[in-house]
């Protein structure tokens, strides 16, 4: 099971220091910094998955260092302040901060934000490793390792052909695809008659749309070929 690295940025070296022996406790590896210059630092050596940053600090404040990391980094942040005020809190969570602690806080309280946060990013983490393989547009899915189509959750059945067109297009969505460019990609061999590419592309917006005279996903057009619309 892989250790999970936190970074506590905190110029009151009491508070770090405290911190640090409850996290080591929870079984986390820990990093000091005294401010935010020192916690950009120890970012570019460490890898970090985690970061319990306070917002007042000399050199550089928390807003800034938040501001300066989520420019590279996705990993949770939370914040601390002395201050209870709801503008400091909706500053903090504006520039990228995912939670928010006053000072003074419980040991518990705290172990039971960091423990939530890394739970919910680890959960982002298996989403994006899922959705390698996972194209999504709109509510249309296309799985390519279990060969499954679904649309708003339902499940759609396509013929093997029928997957492998749909496949290309929503790769490239936005693209367009001339009938023949398709059937030598798909079929894999030049193409003489590309009339049943228009049949298979029936099929697939006969099955795939709500309303196939005015298609969502699938759309035509004219005189040049098939594209999968960008969803907003």
């Amino acid at each position: 099971m892989e250790i999970n690295h936190i970074l506590i940025v905190e110029d009151d070296k009491e508070i770090r220091e405290g911190v640090e022996i409850y996290l080591k406790s929870q079984g986390y590896q820990v990093f000091q910094a005294g401010d935010g210059v020192e916690g950009l630092e120890i970012l570019e050596r460490e890898e970090i998955h985690l970061a319990i940053v306070d917002i007042m600090m000399p050199r550089m404040d928390g807003i800034q260092m938040t501001m300066k990391l989520r420019e590279k980094y996705d990993f949770p942040v939370i914040m601390l302040s002395a201050k209870s005020e709801e503008v400091d809190k909706i500053t903090g969570l504006n520039l990228g901060a995912d939670d928010y602690v006053t000072k003074p806080f419980t040991p518990m309280e705290l172990m039971a934000r960091v423990n939530s946060q890394l739970r919910r990013y680890r959960k982002f983490l298996e989403k994006l490793e899922v959705k390698g393989n996972v194209h999504v547009i709109g509510g249309l899915e296309i799985n390519e390792d279990t060969v499954e189509v679904t649309v708003d959750g339902s499940p759609v059945k396509l013929t093997p052909l029928e997957f492998r067109i749909l496949l290309l297009l929503a790769k490239n969505p936005g693209r367009v695809f001339s009938a023949d460019e398709i059937y030598e990609r798909v079929w894999q061999e030049r193409a003489v008659n590309t009339d049943t590419v228009m049949v298979h592309v029936r099929n697939i917006r006969e099955k795939i749309e709500l309303d196939p005279k005015n298609p969502k996903y699938l759309k035509v057009v004219w005189g040049v070929g098939y594209k999968i619309e960008k969803q907003s």
